[in-house]
């Protein structure tokens, strides 16, 4: 992919939004259409803890196995249709992964991208013991290599839109202070990284039109940084407005979406349907990038356990407090260091199956011993089972402890990052850091429109106006909202503020909320601090990754002005 300026899109496709997506995607992008390059994010916050206890039980693992099986497959095929491959799935090791794609035996340029890798000077840049240690690199090794006549590139920790922009600045021969250029390819990348989150995956409108399995989606990206979002044709779900802007939203702060090459103004993009499953991205502006890379840390937390007990029938609340009662006394002698319980009131009066008479009281239990955590746990509760609340009877007994990891986000300096291309010949290509660089600020809060007249309302679940998608960044959980008419958002801006959104949410009452506007797209994210305590690998809520938080704030019952229902 020889750097070229065209006047032609660059047709960049996504087949893996995470580590254990849909593993027949590889084949049916490459058969379903024309394509340029084939991407796929391998790698989560929870991936790399993963694979870092994958590398402590064996040094040469550590990337995402299902991709060298997916290579093994499919990467003729790619070759003899001139499809380049770009992915992410190196991990903790990229030569590794690059090597074992070699042994394949393919006629094809194997190139890979290192550097992120910063365990080996943990003590050096500060951080405390972690398992793994991963600097987010850009896209300019990847151009490197693909303009160096690889085939395939392999990364280990880039940005999740980095694998788009790579290919995408190698194509169209971007310079580095291109920001408008790179910053629509951010956006588009941000779109299809994760797969059929952009096709119709988990929308929150998915009753308005059929989904079935939905096709992996498909950046047509212009040499200007403006972009279509599609699929394959005669794949299912869709590409819409809507689809495109629930993913716009996940997981990111405000209007400024930083990566190592560009920040994104995610305030200046204008999306346009264009047709069937075709969105345009177009007007987004890109500033300097910061000075700094973000890391992501992993580290053992400890051991934990637990177990669900069912209380059937009456005296729901009384049974919950005899056990939890009985375990903690149990307990005592050497309590385990962290115990919660939460009670879940899936229970029905007068209900017509067992199940339905039912509520769940889960318990779960976290110490740095495994024992505590294990058979002294799992004892206790188990030998309660003729000594306890009538009806006792628990989901599935608890077993001996498991591992738990701990994320933290840490920032150094992008100077102190390695940032390598291994071409196909084994040269070594040192990626300087960003020439310019700016300090990340907040946008200012753009001026409110006017709100709506006073009208009649009804009571009804929030969710019949808006559209909600959610997610999780180490700790925190991102909420982002939209509405799909001027009207809705002269009501929405006024109406969730982030007292109206801790109401609606109470587990959020006591934490930090940051609401962040984008009336471009009619939407606002909401930020909450430390709901997830350490991370998803630390299981601190019973939704780990605030996947469903979005849905939660949309069963929620609101008075809606009755025009816009």
């Amino acid at each position: 992919m020889t750097a070229v300026q065209s006047s032609g899109p660059l047709r960049i496709g996504n087949a893996s939004g995470f580590y254990g997506d849909r593993f027949s995607a590889v084949r049916e992008m490459l058969t379903g259409g024309p394509l340029d390059v084939l991407t796929g994010d391998y790698l989560a916050e929870l991936t790399m803890l993963i694979l870092g206890r994958d590398r402590m039980k064996d040094p040469n693992r550590g990337y995402a196995k299902t991709f060298l099986r997916q290579m093994a497959e499919n990467l003729a095929l790619a070759k003899e249709k001139g499809v380049k491959i770009v992915a992410n799935a190196g991990g903790l090791n990229p030569a590794g992964l690059a090597a074992a794609l070699r042994e394949l035996n393919l006629d094809v340029k194997i190139a890979h991208v290192e550097g992120d890798d910063l365990i080996a000077r943990a003590d050096e840049l500060g951080f405390e013991n972690p398992l793994t240690a991963n600097a987010y690199l850009g896209a300019w090794g990847i151009a490197e290599c693909l303009n160096a006549g690889a085939d395939v590139v392999v990364t280990g920790r880039v940005t999740d839109a980095s694998v788009i922009v790579g290919p995408a600045a190698a194509h169209f021969g971007w310079a580095r202070d291109d920001y408008d250029a790179l910053a629509g390819a951010v956006v588009a990348g941000h779109v299809i990284e994760c797969g059929t989150q952009a096709t119709g995956g988990n929308y929150a409108f998915f009753r308005e039109q059929p989904i079935g399995v939905p096709g992996f989606p498909i950046a047509e990206i212009h040499a200007d940084g403006s972009s279509v979002i599609t699929k394959h044709p005669g794949t299912g779900g869709v590409v819409n407005t809507g689809t495109v802007t629930a993913q716009l939203l996940y997981e990111i702060t405000g209007a400024r979406y930083a990566n190592p090459d560009v920040t994104s103004r995610f305030d200046t993009l204008t999306l346009t349907q264009e047709g069937p499953d075709r969105v345009r991205i177009s007007g987004v502006r890109g500033e300097a990038p910061p000075p700094t890379l973000k890391v992501c840390l992993n580290r053992l937390g400890g051991f934990r356990n637990e177990t669900t007990f069912v209380l059937t029938g009456l005296d729901i609340e009384e049974k919950a407090a005899l056990v939890r009662d009985q375990l903690e006394t149990a307990l005592k002698p050497h309590p385990p260091a962290d115990i919660r319980w939460t009670l879940a009131r899936t229970d029905h009066a007068d209900a017509d199956t067992e199940e339905r008479a039912s509520a769940l009281l889960h318990v779960a239990v976290k110490d740095s011993d495994p024992k505590v955590a294990g058979r002294a746990f799992s004892g206790a509760a188990i030998e309660l089972a003729l000594a306890s609340y009538p009806g006792f009877h628990v989901t599935a007994p608890p077993s001996d402890a498991s591992p738990y990891g701990v994320y933290t986000a840490s920032y150094v300096d992008a100077g102190e990052v390695p940032h390598l291309a291994v071409l196909p010949d084994g040269q070594r290509i040192d990626i300087p850091r960003a020439a310019e660089t700016s300090l990340l600020s907040e946008v200012d809060e753009p001026a409110l429109p006017e709100p709506l007249p006073d009208g009649p309302v009804r009571r009804v679940p929030l969710g019949r106006v808006i559209g909600a998608r959610s997610g999780d960044k180490g700790g925190n959980a991102n909420l982002g909202v939209w509405v799909r008419s001027e009207q809705a958002w002269r009501w929405l801006v006024h109406r969730l503020t982030v007292a109206e959104f801790r109401l609606l949410l109470p587990e959020t009452h006591d934490l930090t909320v940051t609401r962040h506007l984008l009336p471009n797209l009619w939407a606002m994210n909401f930020v909450v601090e430390d709901i997830l305590g350490e991370g998803v690998a630390s299981q601190a809520r019973f939704d780990p990754q605030a996947k469903a938080l979005g849905e939660w704030l949309r069963s929620r019952e609101i008075d809606v002005p009755e025009g816009l229902l």
